[in-house]
């Protein structure tokens, strides 16, 4: 049986020992936003980078996903059954992407975290009855005078509300009513209060507000590992964490990797039982992300400028700039992602990745995949 978990409070910080750390975060966080922005691969970074967080944020939780299989399973060419930790990694890749491609603070709004963790049950009820006019007004549109359109219009709110049903369960899954998995066996706690947890997470958002924005954010990093609002959704505080910075203007440019940093963290200082020692990590952990995300910029931008010379006195028709894209902004690509966005034979994609001279990451037989290391 849990107990009323206590009320997380922001005691004096000892701002000497921690300035340091607060100065290298603010400065290589701000080298990084500047490059991302400035650089001609920073769209392919943002992307690729994606893909990255949400395999090292998958590692910080204690599981492994390689970030071959996510590509793969993001494009639906699984080489393998999906495992219920790559279902989980995609779930973290698509919450990425939505949280960056929506307003910088929308994420971190009553709204944004209503919806990301599933707690946005009156919201949710107004869009359904949105949904359901518009419905009606298709049917108008085509006629209700017609049998037909009425069964027509009748068949499609049933689908709708059969979706909008599954997209609840898959949604709030775990939400209001926390669960804990043995094996097979679901053991669900009904003492953990994650609405009580996620309001007073939520409260030091507010708290941070005046402080600077790297040791806000690990203020609220910090806040989110004591209270744990979510048992089933953890990963989605390294998310508002990367929202945060984003909302702040620190790193506007993309949707900030922490969880790369956190995971060249060791485990003793991030687990650290003395709590200055923890916020330090997490300020190092910023700091890391940040220099291999510009050591990433540097090296996008050398392939870049190696293969679009391969483009001289090519057609304007050509795929290859397709296929150069799809190399900037994929992890790894394979020969039908590369034949699916370049709308060619997988034959004509093995002659494309060859011009280009990109690297074979994987060396299996089953699939062969291709990369910029």
């Amino acid at each position: 049986m849990h107990a009323r978990t206590m009320a997380y409070t922001i005691e004096s910080l000892p701002l000497q020992t921690l300035l340091p750390a607060i100065g290298k975060a603010e400065d290589q966080l701000a080298r990084l936003d500047e490059q991302v922005r400035r650089s001609p691969v920073g769209e392919g970074f943002a992307e690729r980078g994606h893909f990255f967080d949400t395999a090292a944020s998958m590692w910080v939780g204690g599981e492994l996903v390689h970030v071959e299989d996510l590509v793969l399973h993001d494009e639906r060419m699984d080489a393998r059954a999906p495992t219920h930790e790559l279902t989980i990694a995609h779930r973290i890749l698509r919450a990425r992407r939505r949280i960056a491609g929506a307003k910088p603070g929308w994420a971190v709004s009553d709204a944004g975290i209503g919806a990301l963790t599933g707690y946005e049950e009156q919201e949710r009820d107004a869009a359904e009855g949105e949904e359901m006019t518009s419905v009606e007004e298709i049917a108008d549109l085509i006629g209700m005078d017609d049998p037909l359109a009425q069964e027509l219009a009748s068949v499609d709110a049933l689908l709708e509300q059969a979706q909008r049903l599954i997209d609840r369960v898959s949604d709030r899954r775990g939400a209001g009513r926390s669960e804990v998995v043995v094996g097979d066996l679901v053991v669900r706690d009904s003492d953990w209060d994650e609405a009580d947890r996620l309001t007073q997470w939520k409260r030091v958002l507010t708290d941070v507000a005046d402080l600077p924005p790297t040791l806000a954010t690990a203020l609220i990093w910090e806040a989110w590992e004591s209270l744990e609002p979510m048992q089933r959704q953890h990963w989605l505080g390294g998310q508002f964490v990367s929202a945060y910075l984003r909302a702040r203007g620190k790193v506007a440019s993309h949707l900030f990797g922490f969880n790369v940093g956190l995971k060249a963290v060791p485990r003793e200082r991030r687990r650290s039982a003395n709590r200055v020692t923890r916020i330090i990590a997490f300020l190092d952990a910023m700091s890391a992300s940040a220099e291999s995300g510009m050591k990433e910029v540097a090296r996008l931008a050398q392939a870049r400028d190696l293969m679009t010379r391969r483009l001289d006195g090519r057609r304007s028709s050509s795929s290859l700039p397709t296929t150069i894209e799809l190399v900037l902004s994929r992890p790894i690509v394979s020969a039908p992602m590369v034949a699916k966005a370049a709308k060619i034979t997988q034959r004509g994609a093995l002659n494309l990745i060859g011009e280009l001279g990109v690297r074979e990451l994987t060396g299996r037989g089953r699939y062969r995949a291709w990369g910029i290391l």
